[in-house]
C-alpha cells in the first residue's frame, strides 16, 4: 500500500489530470476493492462484474476526494466502493419502486457515504435523517423498498444441522392450507398420525400457527417442531401412497 503523503500527492496529480498517476492508485488499492467485493459474494452475481463495479467505485473516490476531509483515501475509498455496488443490485432488483422512492434512497445512499467518509465509521439512521432534514421513517422506508426480495425457501437459520427456511416462520392467513387438506379428504388420514405430529399439523395447518408459537405451545423448540412437521408430512404422503 502506499504512504499516506504519497497516495496524497498522487490523488492531487490525477485530480489535475494525470493518468499515470489515476493508474497508479488503482494499482495499488485493487485489494481494497476485492476485500469490498467479497462481502457481496453469493447474491447471484458475476465476481467478475462486482469487481469492475468496485473499480468504478474507487476511481469515483480519486476525482472526488478531498484532502480537507482529514480522513486516509481508504477510510473514504470503501463507501464509494460499496455504493457503486449497491447502486447497481438496487437498479437491478426485480421489484419495481417508484422513482421518488429510488431518488430519495439515492440521497440517501450519498449522505451516508459523504458521513462516512467525514465521521470515519457507518453513520446511523438519526444522523443521516438529520443531515436530509428527514424524518428517520422516510430513511429507513426508502432503504427498505429498494432491498432485494427474498426467497421464502431461504434458510432463516441453522440449528443442530436443521435448516429452518422463511417459509416456516410465517402465518398462513388466508386458510388456503386447511382448505387444500380438507378438499383432498386427508381427515382420515391425519387421525392415523402419533398424538404429537397429529398435533402440529393440526395447529400449524387448520389453525394458522407458526413454528414458534406451536413451540411455546407444545413445550419445545422451533427445532424440534420443525423436525416433527417433516417427519409427519412425510408419514402422510406414506399413508396417502398405500391407502
Amino acid at each position: 500500500m502506499l504512504g499516506n503523503e504519497e497516495i496524497k500527492a498522487l490523488i492531487h496529480k490525477a485530480q489535475a489530470g494525470d493518468q499515470i498517476a489515476k493508474d497508479t492508485i488503482l494499482e495499488h488499492n485493487l485489494n481494497l476493492v476485492r476485500s469490498v467485493v467479497h462481502r457481496f459474494t453469493n447474491r447471484g452475481y458475476e465476481w467478475d462484474d462486482l469487481f469492475q463495479l468496485g473499480c468504478i467505485g474507487l476511481i469515483k473516490a480519486i476525482e472526488r476526494f478531498d484532502m480537507s476531509f482529514g480522513v486516509q483515501f481508504s477510510t473514504y475509498a470503501v463507501p464509494m466502493i460499496i455504493g457503486e455496488i449497491r447502486r447497481f443490485m438496487r437498479d437491478d432488483n426485480p421489484v419495481k419502486v417508484s422513482r421518488p422512492v429510488k431518488e430519495l434512497a439515492y440521497r440517501v445512499h450519498r449522505t451516508q457515504e459523504k458521513l462516512q467518509g467525514l465521521l470515519g465509521r457507518e453513520p446511523t439512521i438519526t444522523e443521516v435523517a438529520a443531515d436530509l432534514d428527514l424524518a428517520r421513517q422516510e430513511i429507513v422506508a426508502a432503504l427498505e423498498a429498494i432491498h432485494s426480495p427474498s426467497s421464502l425457501y431461504a434458510n432463516a437459520f441453522h440449528n443442530e444441522g436443521d435448516s429452518v427456511l422463511v417459509i416456516d416462520q410465517i402465518k398462513q392467513c388466508d386458510g388456503q392450507d386447511g382448505a387444500y387438506f380438507d378438499k383432498l379428504a386427508l381427515n382420515e388420514v391425519i387421525s392415523r398420525l402419533p398424538d404429537k405430529e397429529r398435533s402440529i399439523i393440526q395447529l400449524r395447518f387448520f389453525e394458522d400457527k407458526t413454528q414458534a408459537e406451536i413451540g411455546v405451545i407444545i413445550g419445545l423448540s422451533q427445532v424440534q417442531i420443525s423436525r416433527i412437521e417433516k417427519q409427519a408430512l412425510k408419514l402422510i404422503r406414506d399413508f396417502m401412497q398405500t391407502s
